[in-house]
């Protein structure tokens, strides 16, 4: 059975020594690094539902694998919508200000 891994989500041009005012890699824009994100929570999502599946079929028996996948697809699906969640509110706030 494939193991599965979570990554950290890196953004591409990004670097702690990097003034916020430098150009980023070209392309990158936060639509395709909201896209790739949620491709990846999407991802792992489906990784622990195959994996769910074949426990229940009894093609493997590995708990601890399937639990682990189980509970990492959960913390990335919950990030998520937090982060969705953070960004309705800065889009709100900006909304409320005025010119």
């Amino acid at each position: 059975m494939k193991e599965i891994t979570m990554q950290p989500i890196s953004i591409p041009g990004s670097s702690p020594f990097k003034s916020p005012g430098t150009p980023g890699v070209a392309g990158s824009g936060f639509s395709e690094i909201l896209s790739r994100s949620i491709a990846e929570v999407n991802g792992s999502n489906q990784e622990a539902d195959l994996l769910v599946k074949g426990l229940a079929a009894g093609e493997h028996a590995n708990i601890h694998e399937t639990m682990i996948a189980m509970e990492k697809s959960g913390i990335s699906f919950r990030m998520m919508t937090r982060v969705q969640q953070k960004v309705i509110d800065a889009y709100r706030e900006i909304m409320r200000m005025q010119l």
